[in-house]
This record gives structure tokens, C-alpha cells and sequence, in this order.
């Protein structure tokens, strides 16, 4: 008898496992001996009796269980953690995967990748494909800023981050600033503070306020309203965007409608995903996390598992990618499109040597 505290099994009775779970994630429906036996014929002879002695077994210890009379079995979430843990040392994100690498073509910041990914996750895993930029104000520094008028009051920001995002906001002010006074202002931002963190150009921009008091004191009174309505301290907004695909696939889940309604309304409040992916994501984690208990972060999220990584370039994390999906998945395939992808995002992002 198995028991059900050992989290390893027997050759054979893993094998019955990972069959049943295949199969059970290829059809939907409760699986039964004879299946088993057949998918098993080509490795070994195994009977019908044997293969109902071993699932039975696997049943007790919590890895199958029997829908209503069925004959056959189904796996329990257990059983899908054991099948995950089989799966990861075969993902391999080294492995050249031509038909990913082509739906980045002509991707060139971290911006861009960032919002392709979502769509190019979502058509690997049938499931919906997610990709959220790190709200990193204190960290990422600044590459350049343009300021353009729209009309009185109005202006236009676009900052460049060195990190390739690039990130654009319409702005109220309280004065109004002509194309000369904008230009000044933009200069004297890339002129003085290029390569400084967002927290560190407000800090900079206010000590320099305290101390000056003469013509130049104008030009950074401009400059500080600009910048601050910009990139402002108390959010960090604008260095933060949530990508998102393919909750349509969802459809064909076998969840109930009230259950899905309420998934969906889940996945389409961003901040939602925003807190599943950072609540479940390491930034320094080496490998693909696959999350079978998203009801513990969000009670919508039942029967859905999050397959993510963190997005790092040059080691430091600018971000998550991955895949939400049902139960029933093909989860080596999400699980190699998300490792490969989050793989690709240093490799195509990290300047030349």
C-alpha cells in the first residue's frame, strides 16, 4: 500500500500515474484500465488487473479519485503537482524554437516584447497569456524624455527608460508652457539626470529648488511640474503595464457559467493579475513555477494554474510572463513556451558587448 506521505512512487505506479493524467488531459474523461494498458503496450505488458490494483492504490493515496459510478479515475490536483514535478527537468529553454523566435521579429525594447508575449503565450497554451512590466520607479533609470504640446495646459510626455520601456502620459498643468519652455525643460532632464532613477531625479529637482533663486529657478519650477506629473511619486502607474490575451480560451473550460463569469471579470481587472503574478513570482527564481492554489490569492481563480517566470535582463527582474489556464492543459508545452520566452527576453534585449 502507498503511502500517501511519500511523494515518490513506485517505476510502475508512476508510470500509471503520468498515463492517467495524459489522458485525462487529452479527453476529459475518467480514465479506465484498459486505457491505461494500452498506452502502457508499448513499454511493457501490463494487465487490466494489475493496472485496477495500482490505481486503486493510487486512488488511497489521494492522487486519482472516481467521479460519481464512473469505472474510471481521474486525477486530483495532487496528482497534477506529481505530473508538474515529472515534467520539470525535461523543459529545456536553451533548445532553438525558430517559430517563437520569428513572432519577435523586429522587437527591439522591453516595452514591445513584453506586450507580443502575451499574444504569443496565449496561441502556445490555448490558454490566456499574461506579461506585466515591473513597477520599478526607484529602480530604472532614465534613457531620454520629450515633451510635445497639445494645447493650452496640455502636454504630451514620452519618457524612454534605459531599460527599453517607454512609457507615454497627457498632461494637465497649472501653467501653460510654450514649445520653447518644453524644449528647455526636456533638455535640461536628458542633460542632467540620463542614467538617474525616477526616485532620485525628484529628489534632485527639489533640493535644487531649495537653493536656487534666480532665472534659473523658473526653468525648474517647469521642469519639477512637468516631472512630477510625469512620473509621479505616490504611483507607480506608469512604469507598470499589464498585458493580456486570450481569456476567450477560457470558453471551452469545464467550469460552470457563474464560475466563469467570475473568472473572467477576475482576469480582465489587470490589478488582479498584477497581484497574482507578483504575490507567485520570484524574481530570482531560476526556473518555470506552476501555481495549482490560485483560490488561496483569489477565490475567482479556482480550478485555473498559473505557469509564470520572471522577465530579467542583465540579471535584475523587469517583470513576469505567463500562461492562466485550466486544470487541463498541455503543461509541458506552456511550460516550454514560458521558460523559452523568458529566456529570450535577456538574450534579445541585452545590449551588444
Amino acid at each position: 500500500m502507498l503511502d500517501p506521505r511519500n511523494t515518490t512512487l513506485p517505476p510502475r505506479h508512476r508510470a500509471i500515474l503520468i498515463a492517467v493524467v495524459e489522458n485525462y488531459i487529452s479527453t476529459g474523461e475518467p480514465v479506465g484500465s484498459q486505457t491505461i494498458a494500452h498506452a502502457l503496450a508499448r513499454s511493457e505488458t501490463v494487465s487490466s488487473a494489475t493496472i485496477r490494483n495500482a490505481m486503486a492504490e493510487l486512488a488511497s493515496a489521494g492522487l486519482l479519485e472516481q467521479p460519481h459510478t464512473s469505472a474510471g479515475r481521474i486525477p486530483t490536483a495532487r496528482a497534477f503537482r506529481f505530473y508538474v514535478e515529472q515534467l520539470g527537468g525535461n523543459i529545456a529553454p536553451a533548445t532553438p524554437r525558430p517559430e517563437i523566435d520569428t513572432s519577435y521579429a523586429g522587437i527591439d525594447t522591453a516595452q514591445s516584447f513584453l506586450e507580443r508575449t502575451s499574444h504569443v503565450l496565449a496561441l502556445l497554451s490555448s490558454g490566456v497569456g499574461v506579461a506585466i512590466t515591473t513597477a520599478s520607479g526607484t529602480t530604472d533609470a532614465l534613457e531620454h524624455v520629450h515633451f510635445s504640446r497639445l494645447a493650452q495646459g496640455k502636454v504630451l510626455a514620452v519618457v524612454v527608460m534605459t531599460s527599453g520601456l517607454v512609457r507615454d502620459r497627457a498632461l494637465t498643468l497649472d501653467i501653460d508652457l510654450d514649445i520653447g519652455a518644453l524644449e528647455s525643460a526636456a533638455a535640461f532632464l536628458n542633460q542632467n539626470f540620463r542614467g538617474y532613477s525616477m526616485d532620485a531625479i525628484r529628489k534632485e529637482l527639489a533640493r535644487r529648488l531649495e537653493i536656487e533663486r534666480n532665472d534659473y529657478h523658473r526653468l525648474l519650477e517647469s521642469v519639477n511640474q512637468l516631472w512630477h506629473k510625469t512620473m509621479p511619486a505616490e504611483s507607480d502607474s506608469l512604469n507598470q503595464s499589464v498585458y493580456m490575451e486570450g481569456v476567450a480560451n477560457l470558453l471551452g473550460s469545464e467550469v460552470d457559467r457563474d464560475q466563469l463569469h467570475a473568472m473572467m471579470a477576475a482576469l480582465e481587472e489587470k490589478q488582479r493579475i498584477v497581484d497574482l503574478l507578483t504575490a507567485y513570482v520570484d524574481a530570482r527564481q531560476e526556473s518555470v513555477r506552476v501555481v495549482f492554489d490560485l483560490e488561496e490569492h483569489a477565490p475567482e481563480m479556482r480550478d485555473l494554474v498559473l505557469i509564470a517566470a520572471p522577465a530579467r535582463l542583465a540579471g535584475e527582474s523587469h517583470g513576469a510572463v505567463g500562461v492562466i489556464g485550466p486544470k487541463r492543459m498541455q503543461y509541458e508545452r506552456a511550460m516550454s513556451a514560458v521558460s523559452y520566452v523568458s529566456h529570450l527576453f535577456d538574450r534579445m534585449l541585452q545590449p551588444p558587448q
